[in-house]
């Protein structure tokens, strides 16, 4: 079976440490302390998600970090609509910096079109603005 991945711009968010700080609260948790990210739609490929996919993370136009997507679950809200919980690894992995224009809700990412991660020792590299991490990983200094 294939794996396949997600793209979703991080709304609200302009660097991972946004990210970091929105998780920890537990509006963010499901009820096994797990980080969620709600989406109106049930992903097509699911089965392909579920087979070693990951959430990758959108700020100010840039791709900087990935979770890994432990589950998909029914939400229902408090509206009384279905939808999908994606179940997120709580450790969060930043990656190179990778362009990605503006679009609304999820997309699919092929497996070979994701950034490569980071390593360890380089976690605090977003600190750039994504801007010129971008610039610069266009121009193969990153």
């Amino acid at each position: 079976m294939s794996t396949i991945h997600l793209v979703k711009i991080c709304v609200g968010a302009e660097q991972v440490e946004d990210l970091l700080h929105w998780q920890r609260d537990p509006r963010a948790l499901g009820p096994d302390g797990l980080p969620r990210h709600v989406t109106r739609m049930w992903p097509k490929r699911a089965d392909a998600l579920r087979n070693g996919g990951s959430l990758y993370w959108v700020f100010k136009g840039v791709i900087l970090a990935r979770q890994r997507i432990l589950r998909l679950e029914d939400v229902t809200g408090g509206d009384g609509i279905l939808r999908c919980g994606i179940v997120l690894d709580p450790e969060v992995t930043r990656t190179a910096a990778a362009p990605k224009r503006p679009f609304q809700g999820w997309r699919y990412l092929d497996p070979k079109d994701a950034p490569p991660d980071l390593p360890k020792a380089r976690a605090g590299d977003d600190t750039l603005p994504p801007e010129l991490d971008a610039a610069l990983a266009d121009l193969g200094l990153r």
